[in-house]
């Protein structure tokens, strides 16, 4: 495991100390990945309204750490196994949103979603040979099109 990877997970460890919530954390490598598993009993504050303050945790991660990773690696954060659970539930509303795509010949917007989510419907619809897929709008309101390809 990296050094930076160690620093950045005492840091976590530190601000839940500090900020007096029943949180912990522990770092794994995977490949190209650090893995940030948070729990304790206040792990519901870290998803409430979309998993914002999670995204948040990571965000500060990268940017506090980031610039010492090694090209391609990343720091991931996750707790109650959510990344596995939401990435589940975008392959299904990927899968969802071609196949209304198909049926009514109209485009499907999807609301504003970060770029990881974006990615993730990236990918599963480009194995789709007669839907595409295309980033809208700017900031925190980007979104993801999908349309029948002519």
């Amino acid at each position: 495991m990296s050094e930076i990877s160690v620093q950045a997970n005492e840091f976590l460890n530190q601000l839940f100390e500090s900020s007096k919530l029943d949180l912990h954390s522990e770092v794994k490598q995977h490949d190209t990945e650090s893995i940030f598993f948070i729990e304790g009993n206040d792990s519901d504050l870290l998803l409430a309204q979309g998993a914002e303050v999670l995204d948040a945790l990571q965000h500060i991660l990268t940017q506090s750490f980031g610039r010492d990773l090694h090209d391609g690696t990343r720091f991931t954060c996750d707790t109650e196994n959510y990344r596995a659970t939401r990435e589940a539930e975008l392959r299904v509303m990927a899968k969802h949103a071609a196949n209304k795509v198909r049926q009514n010949g109209k485009e499907f917007l999807f609301g504003p979603m970060n770029a990881v989510e974006r990615r993730i419907i990236h990918t599963v619809l480009s194995e789709e040979p007669d839907v595409f897929t295309e980033s809208v709008g700017e900031g925190a309101n980007r979104r993801l099109k999908v349309a029948l390809k002519k």
